[in-house]
């Protein structure tokens, strides 16, 4: 089944989607090409106490649950980067980064690359135990242990991908994130 996007939560709903849901050599690079959807503009500015519930971080579960993979990948690229090296916030940036590129290696019929994003994604989510086990749990709606079954299993029963025009997101994961989180 077919997975749909219509009753997935929005946490920006003021936040208009991007124009198309880029695969890589598919439609022009979101930034770096003129055409982009996304050339010469801003990105959300992230700053070094960026918390979860940050407007980059509720624009990248807006952006993953309505299946703008490679977006939601760049929404999260500002928060990992500013969190504590070798901290737990460093760790579940990198593990929803993974599981986006997963999204994109699914959407793009990339099996191993989809496998391999997905496999250490799953490896990330498993390190958040302790107290980091309820934080991801409270953000994202779901315990980090269920998260990396999600991400594994994702690639061993493949999406049943619907044909949609061309650029147009489609979520290829059957689950939700933050579903429990309230917005602005």
């Amino acid at each position: 089944m077919a997975i749909g996007s219509k009753s997935r939560p929005r946490h920006l709903p003021k936040k208009s989607f991007p124009a198309y849901a880029y695969t890589p050599g598919r439609q022009p690079h979101p930034v770096r090409d003129p055409a982009g959807h996304s050339y010469l503009v801003e990105p959300m500015p992230v700053a070094t106490d960026a918390a979860l519930g940050s407007d980059p971080f509720l624009w990248g579960l807006d952006l993953f649950n309505h299946g703008y993979y490679w977006e939601a990948h760049e929404a999260w690229e500002g928060l990992w980067q500013v969190a504590d090296r070798g901290g737990p916030s460093r760790v579940f940036f990198k593990a929803l980064i993974l599981l986006s590129a997963a999204g994109v290696k699914i959407r793009e019929g990339k099996t191993a690359a989809a496998v391999r994003h997905s496999r250490r994604a799953a490896m990330l989510f498993r390190r958040l135990n302790g107290p980091s086990e309820h934080i991801v749990e409270n953000a994202l709606g779901l315990p980090p242990a269920i998260l990396a079954d999600y991400a594994e299993a994702a690639t061993r029963l493949p999406a049943a991908l619907r044909a949609v025009p061309f650029g147009r997101p489609q979520p290829v994961f059957d689950f939700v994130l933050g579903s429990d989180c309230q917005g602005h």
